[in-house]
């Protein structure tokens, strides 16, 4: 399937659409909405939840815009659906992305950014009651990394081999059909600990808001140095105090933004309307959603790895309001 919008354009639209690809397949007939996949991940994970709201608050931004969230394997199948065209756009970790981009155990990608949606400070919980205090503490032990195809096991797998540790050997490591499956194996006893990251992510909130309550292992203030010096690409990142209940001080990790990444051919046009809608209703995503609250047109310039790997959509409505140059 090479593209994989549906384009519904009402004739006062024809003018913004005509000239794109996806426009052109129509013959120039009048419809009413533009229907653009997107890809998350597992039920229970962060993905789903920000996309979900990114969906709900797209439509009701731009009545001509229809955005459908699919539930995905996560980052790891969403790559490949993007460059098979079978979907839109998806969320996509950092790290893989990281990886697809600079073509690290495969080729590079031609994909494109067409927002950061938020930063990933990794870290595990165990439950509050646990002998565990720190990651050397866990070795040996059963540790749920996340949903198999997900971004988290590959974040994980940056950060530990930064402290000298191997994700399948230091540990007895748990791949998860599931994200949401996550907390109750930490509560009822059938892992250690289960990795994470991010604010507001589902898994740590649930453990936090559980019986037993949670703790949180991040990265010592040596050992972030430690694993920036083998992975720079990797950035501090802070937890702020109350992300999570009981959480009462901020949280010192290391991580990297997860973006929003288009299908190479996605229309100029139509990625431009999809960073002008998704702008300006900046406030009232941050509303619906905390962790949102990082979706921000600065953000995403800061956070892609190079400028070129913005959408050219995107970055047209960028100089026009002045966010680059």
């Amino acid at each position: 399937m090479k593209l994989a919008i549906t384009i519904l354009i009402s004739a006062a639209l024809l003018g913004n659409f005509l000239a794109s690809p996806a426009a052109a397949q129509t013959g120039g007939n009048a419809i009413s909405t533009t229907t653009i996949s997107l890809g998350t991940a597992t039920p229970g994970g962060g993905f789903p939840l920000y996309g979900n709201a990114f969906a709900e608050v797209m439509n009701a931004a731009d009545s001509a815009l229809t955005i459908a969230p699919r539930n995905t394997k996560g980052s790891n199948e969403n790559i490949p659906l993007l460059e098979k065209g079978e979907l839109d756009l998806a969320l996509v970790a950092g790290e893989p992305a990281y990886e697809a981009f600079a073509g690290i155990g495969r080729a590079k990608v031609a994909l494109k950014i067409l927002t950061a949606i938020y930063s990933n400070p990794g870290m595990f919980v165990v439950r509050a009651d646990s002998p565990y205090k720190t990651i050397h503490d866990l070795v040996g032990q059963p540790v749920a990394f996340g949903a198999k195809g997900s971004g988290l096991p590959i974040l994980a797998r940056y950060v530990l081999d930064g402290l000298g540790l191997k994700q399948d050997e230091d540990f007895k490591a748990v791949y998860l059909d599931r994200a949401g499956d996550g907390p109750a194996m930490v509560e009822d006893g059938r892992v250690a600990a289960l990795w994470g990251a991010g604010i507001g992510w589902p898994g740590f909130a649930a453990v936090a808001s559980s019986a037993s309550g949670a703790r949180f292992i991040a990265p010592s203030a040596e050992e972030i140095t430690r694993i920036r010096a083998r992975h720079a690409f990797l950035k501090p990142l802070t937890v702020p105090a109350g992300s999570y209940p009981k959480q009462s001080e901020p949280i010192a990790s290391l991580g990297s933004w997860s973006f929003v990444l288009t299908r190479e051919d996605l229309p100029d046009d139509v990625a431009y309307r999809l960073a002008k809608t998704l702008h300006s209703a900046e406030a009232i995503f941050c509303r619906k959603l905390a962790q949102a609250c990082e979706t921000t047109a600065a953000n995403t310039v800061a956070a892609a790895p190079k400028p070129e790997l913005i959408h050219p959509g995107v970055m047209q409505y960028f100089r026009e309001i002045g966010v680059v140059k």
